[in-house]
């Protein structure tokens, strides 16, 4: 390897892993800022932290490799236009892409690394911390309860005054409000002076015995008038036992998160394709089905008969209900009735059941398509990146952060966009995760061919320059004396 090789090497590889650990140091600030109300003021001990941290920190890197890429470039081309070491290269023959080989080598190389991260790590972490997240409280059960608020807790609202025990498993004063339907009223309140929190981290179930308490239940009477004496049932108890199922608790929702029972994030391409391949079997048996049970059920036959001569029929008259009684029409007709309107319902319940597959096969071709993405983009952050640097010829960490913040949350907002718009069908899922690297291939391509051809995209000296001496006219008019100074 060549001394320019080695030395623009350097000076890329030092910019990158700088960016890099700050970048990904900010979003990891982001993540625990995003999950703050599931970590504080929950007794975790620092290993429970530092797993969460641990399982969470894989999904940021198809976030961080890009910027970082993009960032780099910027800097590290900027600072060599800036200084005038391209024009030394230029000046001995060296031209842009002989200067930029090395760092494509890399570059490819740290794409097939991306590419193995996206699809061995990142599953095998987002499985562990989607299920860190379901089950947290299985390892330290007192967590789930904080003190002196109610915590809602599977179908209980826990509240506690006060946690002790090596484990902050044994509670004083405890209040249970049980959640008895679906409109929010609360049947049940149950007080004890304390308890314990026992549980298995083998079992989703989590017992917690009360001692010393009393129990009010509101009773709803059967006739009206009697339900304004609000009547209740109020009994005693040295000890009892209450069963609280876990399975729900910290359930991640899909509002931006993958949601626990969603598997696309947690497999790999092979198993993408498998599933996959079961998803799209079990949809076209479906609509097969469908079809063939909807045509029964309207009377039109899949098969035909074979073509027989048949005998003369007497003509049937166009109004056939005039061969009815009226008793009969009415009859005729509110059967129709029922039989369209039950047909209706099963084709808008059958057709919104086959839109919820289609976008969880959606859901997993975008989940195998993004592991590529990854991969190239890296390759057009750095097209981008590099040529730009050189056009822009400014190094450090000011105009390059611009630029820099500018393209990528671009690249990142046609990214989501796409994707949202894929999963609910408004496109193909290859083009929802490919959009945003085929809008901007254009930008890399136009950028690459200017800066080969020395041909500033840009004339940023004569957009500052102009700026520069209107501050210089105006401060040498407010502040003369200074200024002679």
């Amino acid at each position: 390897m060549k001394i320019l090789d080695k030395y623009l090497l350097k000076t890329f590889l030092i910019t990158f892993t700088t960016v890099f650990v700050i970048l990904f140091f900010i979003f990891i600030l982001q993540t625990v800022w995003l999950f703050i109300s599931e970590l504080a003021g929950k007794d975790l001990d620092l290993i429970l932290i530092v797993k969460f941290l641990l399982f969470s920190m894989p999904r940021i890197i198809p976030l961080v490799l890009p910027l970082s890429v993009l960032l780099a470039s910027i800097m590290t081309f900027g600072n060599l236009a800036e200084n005038y070491e391209f024009a030394a290269m230029k000046s001995s023959g060296i031209s842009l892409q002989r200067a930029m080989r090395v760092l494509i080598i890399f570059i490819f190389v740290l794409s097939i690394v991306a590419f193995w991260f996206a699809n061995n790590v990142i599953p095998y972490a987002e499985y562990k911390f989607v299920n860190f997240r379901k089950n947290i409280a299985q390892a330290k059960p007192a967590m789930a309860i904080a003190e002196g608020q109610f915590n809602d807790v599977g179908t209980y609202n826990i509240k506690v005054n006060k946690k002790s025990g090596e484990n902050g498993n044994i509670l004083t004063g405890v209040t249970i409000h049980e959640k008895a339907n679906s409109f929010g009223e609360n049947k049940t309140v149950i007080k004890a002076k304390n308890g314990k929190l026992i549980s298995n981290e083998k079992s989703s179930i989590l017992k917690l015995v009360l001692n010393d308490g009393y129990y009010y239940q509101d009773v709803t009477p059967k006739k009206y008038e009697d339900r304004a004496k609000l009547p209740f049932v109020k009994g005693k108890f040295k000890k009892q036992i209450i069963n609280i199922d876990l399975s729900e608790l910290n359930k991640t929702d899909d509002d931006g998160q993958e949601s626990v029972g969603s598997t696309n994030g947690m497999l790999n391409v092979n198993e993408l394709r498998y599933t996959l391949d079961s998803l799209n079997k079990n949809l076209n048996n479906e609509i097969l089905s469908f079809s063939e049970n909807i045509n029964q059920r309207v009377g039109i036959k899949t098969t035909p008969k074979a073509l027989k001569p048949e005998k003369k029929k007497k003509a049937i008259p166009n109004n056939i209900l005039s061969l009815y009684t009226n008793k009969q029409k009415s009859d005729i007709i509110k059967m129709a009735s029922s039989t369209i309107t039950s047909n209706i319902y099963s084709i808008e319940t059958t057709q919104k059941e086959l839109k919820d597959e289609q976008r969880e096969i959606n859901k997993h071709l975008t989940a195998l398509y993004e592991k590529f993405v990854i991969a190239f983009a890296c390759f057009l952050m750095f097209f981008i990146g590099a040529p730009l640097g050189a056009i822009i010829r400014k190094g450090g960490l000011g105009l390059p952060i611009v630029f820099a913040v500018l393209i990528f949350i671009t690249f990142h907002f046609i990214n989501t966009f796409g994707k949202r718009l894929s999963q609910e069908g408004g496109m193909t899922p290859f083009m929802g995760s490919w959009m945003s690297s085929f809008i901007l291939l254009p930008l890399a391509v136009l950028l690459t061919y200017r800066a080969t051809n020395d041909n500033g995209l840009i004339n940023f000296d004569a957009i500052t320059t102009p700026i520069s001496q209107l501050f210089q006219k105006i401060s040498e008019r407010f502040f003369p004396v200074q200024n002679k100074q």
